[in-house]
């Protein structure tokens, strides 16, 4: 450490710091007397022939200003205004060695000091009355950074940083891996439990599969009411049924035949289209003697009323499957072939009606279901909007199905159609007005769950006749023979072929009493029932065979 001493300070030059004592305070005292040194011509002799005294020159005035020569740039050129010394002789001198120093006596080095020690005790002990004031700045501390130290420190700052900074960046990229195969599990479980529910796991089965299984083999609350169209221009009718399941939430439409055998309120048959072109009471009861089923209501359709109903819900599209020309006479517009035809009020009506010349009914009756499930596209769901539609028609409904619950029952069955939960079947039956065993499986049974515990309470006991003799004469005996003993009769039409012995079957136990007083009404004996499946949709099925004879 450096103690600056004060030039102006007199008695500066005779105190120097010598050392601090044990409380680390600065200790000064007198500087010892140094030997003066020879004169410089007692050092160097050497030298004193070389000098000559510097003579003056001639008309020098001393008390004018001074001037001092400047070094010559090279011989010749001497400096105007100034007189010129002459030039001496440059002389050889041969070099010496310069005389080693002479050490000087030192001043006794103080005892060291500890620096914690000493800095404690220069802050405790109080500052000597002779001692110069000494400030902090004055100082300057070996351990003090300087400008190198404080690059290597911001290096090493940033180095450390930057590792932050990866470490902090691996352990984000850890923890978005994590978080991913955590998601992706969940998903994969839920996509496993949803698939499980629902029972499309091949080798599971879900409750939601359980659900459904037991709805669709369970007792299933339906609504559905029977639609017949007639067309006012060119004559007959067109019958459908519309059904609304509640229970699996579904809706279908059900195309029926007018080749249907039904049974008249006098027991006698006939086929649907007669019934309802001679407008029998009894059409919709006789359906449901046949089919098994309840139906709720009678809508009459006109094809005026069909027009106009069209032209309320802002027309229908339709993907037609023939071109049907315009007619002049009966004024009906021309019709396009292919998907998404718009149509009309007018145009409806008659792609509805159209039969080609040798195409069977089933086809015209297609056409019929496709532009109503177009015109249940288009019903409001609202139930009260859907019965001002209704009103809108101007029709003159049927008693029991008044506009509130047609619009009502049109909304609902419109909304099934809406989300494709829809379907429509056409009914098949056998030239003699029969059902055929695949008609009563897929959709007298499916559809419109039909089946002898679907017949109306209180009604008649249901026997279904099927002929297997070949005999008309013996089906139609048997036939007043049923019908006389109080039985509600289901034509069954003919057998495929011919049976030798009769049989009486049931499907229910509750039921083999009936089926045996059935067997006794007929004159055969008991041994003759038997459970089974019913080919036709009825209580009790008997299937006449060569052995029955008419009493």
């Amino acid at each position: 450490m450096n103690d600056p001493q004060d030039p102006y300070d007199p008695y500066a030059a005779q105190q120097q710091l010598i050392g601090y004592d044990p409380y680390g305070r600065p200790v000064y005292g007198q500087v010892p007397a140094q030997p003066a040194p020879p004169p410089y011509e007692q050092q160097y002799p050497q030298y004193q022939q070389y000098e000559q005294p510097y003579q003056q020159p001639q008309g020098y005035d001393p008390s004018a200003q001074q001037y001092y020569p400047q070094q010559q740039a090279g011989p010749g050129y001497p400096q105007q205004g100034y007189p010129q010394a002459p030039a001496q002789p440059q002389q050889w001198i041969p070099q010496q060695a310069a005389p080693a120093p002479q050490p000087q006596p030192q001043p006794p080095a103080p005892a060291p000091v500890p620096e914690p020690r000493r800095a404690a005790a220069a802050e405790s002990a109080p500052a000597a009355p002779d001692a110069p004031d000494y400030r902090t700045e004055q100082f300057a501390f070996i351990d003090q950074p300087d400008e190198d130290s404080e690059d290597v420190i911001d290096w090493l700052a940033f180095t450390e940083s930057r590792t932050e900074r990866r470490e902090e960046a691996r352990r984000r990229g850890r923890n978005r891996v994590v978080a991913l195969i955590v998601v992706l599990a969940l998903f994969v479980v839920g996509g496993l439990g949803y698939l499980w529910y629902a029972g499309k796991l091949p080798f599971l089965d879900g409750p939601g599969q359980k659900k459904d299984a037991a709805a669709a083999t369970g007792a299933q609350k339906r609504d559905m009411i029977v639609v017949h169209l007639h067309n006012t221009k060119r004559g007959g009718s067109s019958t459908a049924l519309l059904v609304d399941n509640v229970t699996t939430r579904q809706g279908a439409t059900v195309l029926l035949p007018n080749a249907l055998g039904v049974p008249k309120q006098d027991g006698t048959g006939t086929s649907l289209g007669k019934a309802v072109e001679e407008g029998s009471l009894g059409t919709r009861e006789s359906l449901d003697t046949v089919l098994g089923t309840h139906i709720g209501g009678t809508w009459r359709l006109d094809t005026p009323f069909l027009e106009r109903l069209v032209e309320l819900v802002g027309g229908i599209e339709v993907d037609t499957d023939t071109a049907v020309p315009a007619n002049e006479q009966a004024k009906t517009p021309a019709v396009g072939q292919g998907p998404g035809q718009s149509l009309t009020g007018a145009m409806a009506v008659a792609y509805a009606t159209h039969r080609g010349q040798g195409e069977p009914e089933a086809r015209q009756l297609e056409r019929t279901g496709k532009v109503l499930y177009a015109v249940l596209r288009k019903i409001p769901g609202d139930p009260k909007a859907a019965a001002t539609t209704v009103e809108s028609m101007g029709q003159i409904l049927d008693p029991g199905l008044d506009a509130q619950n047609l619009g009502g029952l049109l909304s609902r069955i419109g909304e099934h159609a809406k989300v494709a939960a829809y379907r429509t079947e056409v009914l098949a039956v056998k030239p003699d007005g029969g059902l055929t065993d695949e008609s009563n499986k897929k959709v007298v049974k499916e559809l419109l769950g039909g089946s002898f515990t679907a017949a109306q309470p209180g009604a008649a006991p249901r026997v279904g006749l099927k002929d297997a003799t070949g005999d008309e004469k013996t089906q139609v005996a048997a036939k007043a023979a049923l019908l006389n003993g109080g039985y509600g009769l289901v034509d069954g039409g003919k057998a495929d072929r011919t049976a030798a012995a009769t049989q009486i079957t049931y499907q229910d136990d509750a039921q083999r009493d009936r089926a045996v007083d059935v067997a006794k009404t007929l004159g055969l004996p008991e041994t003759v029932v038997k459970k089974g499946e019913n080919a036709v949709n009825a209580d009790v099925v008997v299937t006449l065979g060569r052995d029955y004879k008419p009493s």
